[in-house]
């Protein structure tokens, strides 16, 4: 997985230590000297990026075309909306976290701003990534039973061979239900006539071994 993380505090720093750690390709911009003096030390020298997170010659030279994965974690509000602004319409990055640093901020950030995940504690933002985003763009939700089942959030691909059919017509992997689907913000709870489209995410109950089995199914053939 290719992640861009802009804003390297503390959260951006240990959240690409982690995906680093996991074999992740990572590229974590900044534009304070002292920070880049800091990081320097900390990550390789390939992973720093000096520069402007909400300048698209700053994310292009990042490598944002090749990023399945945006985070923006600034510590100001202003910023992260205009950096995932970018990179959900100016780039098509597929999924965009945004840290809400002041909670009186945190309406503004939604799909509309580019937003596909607002998450006001940095502790959790750095774990969902690190440890949940495993598969693409799917992303856990909650795990049960020691991490036996999951439940988990997927976005349909426009080439999916589910899109246009009715639920009732799709095989599911064994072990595995969809518990709903978001459409345009609105959450629906599906019964067999249900037809899935491109636009929308899927949330699913599944055993961990038929994740994979599970993204295929929702993904590009």
């Amino acid at each position: 997985m290719y992640v861009i993380i802009v804003g390297g505090g503390r959260t951006g720093s240990q959240l690409a230590e982690k995906l680093l750690e996991s074999g992740h390709t990572v590229r974590l911009i900044d534009h304070r000297q002292n920070v880049l003096e800091r990081l320097k030390h900390e990550l390789p020298v390939e992973v720093v990026v000096a520069g402007d997170g909400s300048s698209p010659t700053t994310l292009e030279a990042a490598g944002i075309q090749l990023a399945q994965v945006l985070a923006a974690v600034t510590e100001e509000d202003e910023a992260n909306l205009v950096i995932a602004s970018l990179a959900k319409f100016e780039f098509g990055v597929l999924r965009v976290i945004a840290r809400v640093n002041n909670p009186k901020n945190a309406w503004l950030f939604n799909p509309e701003m580019g937003v596909d995940v607002a998450l006001n504690q940095a502790d959790i933002l750095a774990t969902l990534i690190a440890e949940e985003m495993s598969l693409g763009d799917m992303m856990t939700l909650l795990q049960l039973r020691k991490g036996e089942y999951s439940v988990v959030e997927e976005k349909v691909h426009p080439e999916a061979t589910v899109v246009g059919k009715p639920l009732k017509d799709i095989t599911l992997p064994p072990q595995s239900r969809f518990i709903a689907i978001l459409r345009k913000g609105v959450l629906i709870v599906p019964d067999g006539e249900a037809v899935l489209s491109p636009i929308d995410e899927v949330i699913a109950l599944v055993h961990s071994s038929q994740v994979t089995n599970l993204a295929a199914l929702l993904g590009k053939p």
